[in-house]
């Protein structure tokens, strides 16, 4: 089943149980695929549709922090109920060991031997981890990897 089907078939379950808070969250969802796919004027696959997922996330993330930093932890809280509703459609993170696998392997088949060749590893390693990592903490690993000690 593709995610939007997933999203789609949980929203009418959402609405039957009477869940207001998961069902506005699964709406929110479902508008950011639809204004990608008018915008662009295409149909969205899985994969775009993490993306959009991956983008509501880090939103999301942003918000608390400034929410926190204002002390408005009741817009926070509602920020971090989205947060785990959104996470539900994502795939499982791959854990710190996992990630070091598919970065040395990534430099090893770009050839990479400085920073300057940073932009070749990280195409290698973005459709591998999409939606399973933190690509800023990814792109430092990887930084941290090209660039010499000393």
């Amino acid at each position: 089943m593709s995610l939007k089907q997933q999203l789609t078939d949980d929203m009418k379950a959402a609405m039957k149980s009477g869940a207001k808070e998961r069902l506005g969250t699964i709406r929110l969802i479902n508008a950011a695929i639809k204004q990608r796919e008018v915008d662009e004027r295409i149909t969205l696959d899985d994969t775009q549709v993490l993306a959009v997922l991956e983008k509501m996330l880090k939103q999301r993330k942003d918000s608390i922090t400034q929410y926190e930093n204002a002390g408005r932890e009741d817009l926070a809280a509602v920020e971090r109920f989205e947060t785990g509703v959104i996470q539900a459609y994502l795939p499982a993170p791959l854990s710190p060991a996992q990630i070091e696998v598919i970065v040395t392997k990534a430099i090893a088949d770009a050839g990479a031997t400085s920073a300057k060749d940073m932009g070749k590893v990280v195409a290698l390693v973005k459709p591998q981890v999409a939606g399973r990592a933190d690509m800023g903490k990814l792109s430092e690993l990887i930084k941290a990897k090209l660039t010499p000690s000393g």
